[in-house]
């Protein structure tokens, strides 16, 4: 199998002319390319997935499973819905129960971002986006600026680089790219099989929400082991009971958030395609797609749970009612940076 067809079967992202109005802004989709690579974007907060997603962005405006979308402004969970910052509580957007999921129902998501800057092709192809959020958006404190870049720093290398800046009040901030992966192809069936390393030797234990309960644990004798490459299903059987697959949040030891650090590598034996991600985030939430339901996806291929894997580097879940997490709040002239590179091959 050539690199050319592996990147045409993994790596084609959607690809559409419907556009929509959004304000001032139309909601388009963009191309970068490098040799056989590509890389197709929309500016609704959304990438079209590497794998799973759909074929026009109107579908994407309806998407409840977060297809390959930045969210924020804060990634992932909030307990209660509210945090305590600088002696004043914040009551945000609930929508997950009592929860706050991926930056509330009009997270950044659900945002039409601005084209900063658009280079096709050349030694570098990239595209850098950016969207001004509100103070008290969806419950948050203050206005932020944030820019997301995509670059083809190689034939078959993806950077992906998220910077965020307060302008007048202090806020968390921790954004994340929600991509779901399947390396046997969109179509090809379940991720049960395919084989995973993750990079980590403690997790963020959860309740029942999927809240983290504080602790910091190690993963020896647990489910979420996978410090030596194995199938993801060989672990389902170690799963506490109760618990349908994997969405668990692991500790990447890394609060700097200045050094890059392997996170995952995922192999999918049968088509012999590997996928390595390393990033500068503290936290790594791996989600084996437990709750996709029954969804039409492209090529009205029908994507069922467990369809697609996701390797979301972010802030730890509700860091900002733990004071023991890594911290995630930015403070005026503070800049948040995070970056991700992937790197695909056979």
């Amino acid at each position: 199998m050539s690199k050319y067809y592996l990147l045409l079967f993994c790596f084609i992202w959607v690809a559409n002319a419907f556009l929509v109005n959004a304000g001032s802004e139309k909601i388009r989709i963009y191309e970068i390319k490098k040799g056989d690579f590509s890389l197709k974007v929309t500016n609704f907060g959304n990438v079209a997935d590497v794998v799973l997603g759909y074929d026009t962005i109107k579908e994407y405006l309806n998407d409840t499973r977060y297809f390959g979308p930045i969210v924020g402004r804060v990634a992932n969970r909030i307990g209660g819905a509210k945090f305590t910052l600088n002696g004043t509580t914040y009551k945000l957007d609930a929508n997950e129960g009592t929860t706050t999921l991926h930056g509330g129902s009009r997270g950044f998501s659900y945002r039409v971002w601005k084209v900063k800057k658009l280079v096709k092709d050349g030694p570098i192809p990239s595209i850098t986006l950016t969207y001004r959020s509100a103070d008290g958006e969806e419950g948050f404190p203050g206005a932020v600026i944030s820019t997301v870049t995509y670059a083809i720093a190689a034939t078959y290398k993806l950077t992906i680089t998220m910077k965020a800046m307060a302008l007048n009040k202090a806020t968390p901030v921790s954004l994340a790219h929600h991509t779901y992966f399947n390396l046997g192809g969109h179509n090809s069936g379940n991720i049960l099989s395919d084989e995973i390393q993750i990079f980590a030797s403690k997790y963020t234990p959860m309740d029942s929400k999927l809240i983290p309960t504080g602790k910091i644990e190690t993963v020896k004798d647990t489910a979420y082991d996978f410090l030596k490459l194995q199938t993801i299903k060989s672990r389902f059987k170690k799963l506490p009971k109760g618990i349908k697959g994997f969405d668990m949040n692991y500790d990447m030891n890394n609060v700097e958030q200045k050094i890059m650090k392997p996170i995952a590598v995922v192999r999918n034996k049968k088509s012999g395609r590997v996928l390595k991600l390393w990033s500068n985030a503290p936290g790594m939430q791996f989600y084996t797609g437990n709750f996709i339901g029954h969804v039409k996806g492209k090529g009205g291929y029908h994507y069922s749970d467990f369809g697609g894997l996701c390797l979301e580097t972010l802030g730890f879940p509700d860091s900002v009612n733990h004071p023991n997490f890594p911290s995630q709040i930015i403070y005026p002239g503070k800049l948040f940076r995070h970056v991700m590179k992937f790197k695909f091959s056979t």
